[in-house]
């Protein structure tokens, strides 16, 4: 019998994070200063029960984000006063979308939906922003809230909020 590299197992071990993973960025990294859409994945229900309600908390880092409407689904954008205003084309900003809310929708627990959402990236290369995400369902609710402390590895958190990572890179300002 052949002894598997460790390289192999670290593979195989993210392999199989990524397929228990359950709120998921289908785009975990872009660079700093542009705009980004963002695709958020439900993969599944609570424990069976479908999902109704889906919330997204944005970091400070993302700026002017916008919901895409979804057929079945209320949306709404959630503003609040900022606790550091921002200049936005000459404009400062002293209130913004912190929360993007998808409700009334019905997913099942044997499907998947994506819930889309364009917005400005203000962070800097290096810094990984962290979108915590709430779903509601018929029965009981999941929380993807959990963040990483310095040192450890979102494989390692029961309920991870999903990450993306800013990187170097051409930056498209509007």
């Amino acid at each position: 019998m052949k002894l598997i590299r460790p390289f192999v197992l670290l593979a195989l071990a993210g392999l199989a994070v990524e397929t228990v993973a359950h709120a998921i960025l289908e785009t975990p990294s872009t660079p700093a200063g542009n705009y980004y859409k963002g695709v958020m994945k439900i993969t599944h229900g609570c424990d069976g029960a479908a999902t109704h309600t889906v919330r997204l908390l944005l970091p400070p880092e993302m700026q002017q984000s916008k919901p895409m409407p979804k057929p079945g689904w209320e949306v709404q954008p959630v503003r609040r006063k900022l606790v550091t205003p921002y200049d936005y084309h000459g404009k400062t900003m002293t209130d913004d979308v912190r929360e993007l809310v998808w409700t009334g929708g019905n997913l099942g627990d044997e499907y998947y939906d994506e819930f889309v959402f364009s917005t400005r990236l203000a962070g800097e290369p290096g810094q990984t922003l962290y979108v915590k995400t709430i779903q509601e369902c018929s029965e009981g609710r999941l929380n993807w809230t959990e963040i990483p402390t310095q040192g450890q590895a979102a494989e390692e958190l029961e309920y991870p909020a999903p990450a993306l990572k800013l990187i170097d890179g051409e930056s498209h300002r509007h």
